[in-house]
Order: structure tokens, then C-alpha cells, then sequence
């Protein structure tokens, strides 16, 4: 998660105190309105591990990545 506060404090000119909240708040946003499996995802990879759920064919990284560079 780390990696995705500096570049959102990049990105934006925010500090990465700043950043981290805002960064948790959409995290939080996202867990609360995904379907579960997704949401355990989302917590699998801010907790390093990599592409979750690639095996299965379902990659977080790949459907809501593509949303956020929009």
C-alpha cells in the first residue's frame, strides 16, 4: 500500500500523510461495495500478494486497475 500512497502523493502534490487517508478511504469505499470475494482480494494484494486471484481468472489488478488509470 505504500507503493500506491507515494504515487498518489506524486501524482498529486498531497503529502503522504494526506494521501494515506485518502488511499484508505477509497479502499475502505471499494471493500464496502464489492462483492466479498473481490473485497478479500483487494486485501490479499495491498498485503503483497501480487495479482489475487490470477489463478482463478478473476484478476483485481487487471479489472480495477484499468478502471483507476481512466
Amino acid at each position: 500500500m505504500d507503493d500506491l500512497v507515494k504515487l498518489v502523493a506524486a501524482k498529486t502534490g498531497m503529502s503522504e500523510d494526506i494521501a494515506r487517508t485518502a488511499v484508505n478511504t477509497v479502499i475502505s469505499f471499494l471493500k464496502e461495495k464489492l462483492p466479498a470475494p473481490l473485497a478479500g482480494q483487494i486485501d490479499s494484494l495491498l498485503a503483497g500478494g501480487g495479482q489475487a486471484g490470477a489463478a482463478g481468472g478473476n484478476d483485481i489488478v487487471s479489472g480495477i486497475g484499468g478502471f483507476l488509470k481512466k
